[in-house]
């Protein structure tokens, strides 16, 4: 056998074996919030909501929020201390398949000039990682030094200076935010009762807001829904008009529901309530009205709802069920 035949050969199992262990990109679902999880809970926003008989998996971590994690918080995107992953885990795992399949980074020469290329790989890697550390130790000692002077840059939900889930330009409390220099400060925990009225207005809410969704009505949205929230779904909406398609949900039914969870953080209000819900979920094309997509007729999600004084719930985030 040649050796071009056997580099072919190699490369055409490297592609098979990369295609076996490919994992789709899952499709986002076309009900508000994309089957995703997005939003803000105040100080539990990159905590996963409690687990409940509607939810018993309970629920995952934000993927889009913002709430600036605390010092300290693993939020989206930030590895947990031990995990393998990004660019080592990337250059490791193509390396050894390389290998394995007799074609590393240094070409298929085979036996003992794999094993020779594979130990030069090894070599390459922890020589590129160790630089990258050096790198990136030296990057961000500035940045954390800077932090520990002014701590973080952002405070709540809607992303100002200590915003509350309204947008109001004043900090929880009625306090105004600090100066420069000034120390974050944790929020005031307290408890808060959910009564049958507030869930009342949960089960509400959801029908209401699938039907704004449905009819693309921004401006009810905009009344049922934190600032954050409505530029989340203004982001579907403009996705689907760019494909000239319109999400189409009727028939919204509340199956089960429970609280997860409830607390107060100074003057807002928050609670999380699991939702398994019945719909019709359908994508149609603008023009024609013709389907193009029937969606799944049952969602189970955990919404949270924020409150301040005089005003009603509103919706401030969406998790996905573990």
């Amino acid at each position: 056998m040649s050796l071009s035949s056997s580099r072919r050969r190699h490369r055409a199992a490297l592609l098979a074996l990369a295609a076996a262990l490919t994992v789709a990109a899952p499709i986002a679902e076309a009900r508000p919030g994309g089957g995703g999880s997005v939003g803000s809970r105040g100080s539990r926003t990159y905590t996963a909501p409690s687990a409940t008989p509607t939810a018993p998996g309970g629920g995952m971590t934000m993927q889009r929020s913002q709430t600036a994690p605390s010092p300290g918080m693993n939020a989206p995107g930030m590895q947990a201390p031990g995990r393998r992953g990004g660019f080592m885990g990337g250059l490791l795992g193509a390396g050894l398949l390389g290998a394995l399949l007799g074609a590393g980074f240094f070409g298929g020469l085979g036996g003992i000039a794999s094993m020779i290329g594979l130990l030069l790989q090894v070599a390459l890697v922890i020589g590129v990682v160790m630089l990258a550390l050096r790198f990136f130790r030296r990057r961000n000692e500035p940045a954390a030094a800077s932090y520990a002077r002014t701590g973080p840059g952002t405070g709540g939900p809607m992303g100002g200076p200590d915003r509350g889930p309204m947008g109001g330009g004043m900090a929880p409390g009625g306090m105004s935010s600090g100066g420069v220099g000034a120390a974050p400060r944790a929020p005031q925990m307290r408890q808060v009762q959910i009564g049958p009225n507030d869930f009342q207005a949960f089960e509400r809410l959801l029908g209401d807001i699938q039907d704004a969704y449905s009819r693309e009505d921004r401006v009810t949205l905009s009344n049922l829904a934190t600032p954050e929230m409505v530029g989340y779904f203004e982001e579907e909406l403009r996705a689907n008009a760019s494909r000239g398609v319109i999400n189409r949900i009727t028939d919204v039914k509340l199956l089960q529901g429970d609280l997860a969870e409830a607390w107060g953080e100074d003057r807002t209000d928050y609670a999380t309530v699991a939702m398994r819900y019945a719909l019709k979920d359908v994508t149609v094309e603008r023009g024609s009205g013709r389907v193009v997509s029937t969606n799944d007729p049952e969602a189970t999600e955990l919404w949270t709802f924020a409150r301040q004084p005089g005003r009603g719930w509103v919706l401030s985030a969406i998790q996905q069920t573990k």
